[in-house]
């Protein structure tokens, strides 16, 4: 299950983009939360870069893939559609130099930033310069406009175009969309295609009534530690070899994906977040992107279960067998889940009965999404090679009390390119993982029970 995304040789254009039901509630999160996750796809780099080089990839993701907005329509029941964006964030140059020590916070402070999808500006790409004589670079994109596959896909197609003059019908920007013909005809067409998927949505969803997905588990109220009314969940990167990873998933009749799951289990299991012998719920994004695919977001989520046993390494042969069966029931209607059915009445709903919706939703207790070998496609800048390559969500700085209130988990993000395995891991419920030395020292103990040394950033 990975969300990795190879660049199509052609890239032809697309008419009108209508946004999907993931962007649509993305785009509904965004006007009620602002920018509380964003994802960010970010470089280490051993040598100084020339600030020509970054002026103009920021000039070619200006014209390309990310550069979209939201096209709002009056017609009802009509979904909105994506446009050329009108403009973008500038590039952020910072001149002090980060120390090594500093780099994991340099990153996490890119998050902070205000996205306008009405507009367009729902990218950010910045750089510093490091104390060892070396480049940090940060792209941060909304989840709004674009999923992790979205940004490989982009950053791909404009390293490629780097000598290009900026155009956005010479690369990714073709597959933004335009403006339909006869907007008022085009808006009445979908809504009635829309009121057909809607009424299609709720018979599957009545037929589907009886199939459950794996329950989460109650958050525990206590304890509750003194903390700021504001936080910034503790996050960590860290660095394995990639034939390591594999063997031990091998050794334990798993994979390298069961692996990841497993670590993620155990990391929210030593929190005691969940009890001994709990079934935890996971969430495994699994991409649904095409060559060629226009979406913004093209990513559809299995939920499996994973028994948690205190002291014991989770079973990774039953973690993929779970995996197995969950791909298998999201392919047929009949074994999808309700809910999963009615996405389309979810677009139609007025935002004050989703803002009733949010206030009770709840967040992944246990997110962990295998990016697989995508670091190697993104790495090369005109011949300048990324010692390192990040791709992670950011869960933002926000209110103590509503991260109780969703009760956040634990969110892990693989990727590897091909030797390396870089795995960003994140611990969002401020009462089990106060710190980042806190998380550290229980991601220590589950990779030293697993036979893993791990090389923390």
């Amino acid at each position: 299950m990975t969300l990795t995304i190879a660049t199509p040789p052609v890239i032809s254009g697309v008419g009108v983009n209508r946004l999907t039901a993931d962007d649509d509630l993305f785009l509904k999160l965004h006007s009620l939360y602002g920018n509380a996750l964003v994802n960010q796809l970010a470089w280490r780099f051993d040598e100084p870069l020339d600030p020509e080089l970054l002026t103009r990839f920021h000039a070619r993701l200006a014209e390309g893939f990310l550069a979209r907005r939201v096209q709002p329509v009056r017609v009802p029941f009509a979904r909105p559609y994506w446009l050329p964006a009108t403009a973008s964030l500038p590039l952020v140059r910072e001149s002090v130099p980060v120390a090594g020590d500093e780099t994991l916070d340099w990153y996490f402070a890119q998050s902070r930033v205000d996205f306008d999808p009405t507009t367009g500006q729902v990218w950010r790409l910045s750089a510093a310069p490091t104390t060892a004589g070396g480049t940090l670079v940060s792209l941060v994109t909304s989840h709004v406009a674009s999923d992790g596959g979205a940004v490989l896909f982009a950053v791909g197609d404009a390293l490629a175009r780097l000598d290009e003059r900026p155009d956005f019908a010479g690369g990714s920007g073709q597959l933004v969309g335009t403006e339909p013909r006869n907007p008022l005809s085009a808006n009445l067409v979908d809504a009635g295609r829309q009121l057909r998927a809607v009424a299609k949505g709720i018979r599957a969803a009545i037929a589907a009534r009886g199939v459950v997905e794996p329950e989460r588990n109650l958050r525990p109220e206590l304890p509750q530690l003194p903390l700021p009314n504001r936080w910034s969940p503790a996050d960590l990167v860290v660095q394995l070899d990639l034939a390591d990873w594999n063997a031990t998933a091998t050794q334990h009749s798993g994979t390298t994906n069961g692996l990841l799951i497993a670590l993620g289990a155990g990391v929210l299991g030593r929190s005691g977040r969940v009890g001994d012998n709990a079934d935890i719920r996971v969430d495994i994004p699994h991409s649904m992107r095409t060559p060629g695919d226009p979406r913004a977001n093209a990513t559809t989520g299995l939920p499996i279960s994973v028994t948690y046993r205190a002291g014991e390494h989770i079973d990774l042969a039953a973690v993929r067998s779970a995996v197995k069966r969950a791909a298998t029931a999201y392919r047929d209607p009949a074994t999808t889940p309700a809910l999963q059915h009615l996405q389309p009445l979810q677009m139609v709903l007025p935002r004050f009965v989703l803002r009733h919706f949010a206030r009770t939703a709840k967040a992944p207790e246990c997110l962990c999404t295998n990016l697989g070998e995508t670091a190697s496609g993104v790495a090369d800048f005109a011949g300048h090679h990324a010692s390192a390559v990040l791709m992670r969500p950011v869960v933002c700085t926000n209110d103590t009390d509503m991260f109780r209130r969703v009760e956040v988990g634990v969110n892990l993000s693989f990727s590897t390119d091909g030797h390396t395995v870089t795995l960003a891991v994140t611990g969002a419920d401020p009462d089990r993982f106060p710190s980042r030395t806190a998380l550290r020292e229980m991601l220590s103990a589950e990779f030293e029970s697993w036979g893993l040394t791990p090389s923390f950033w």
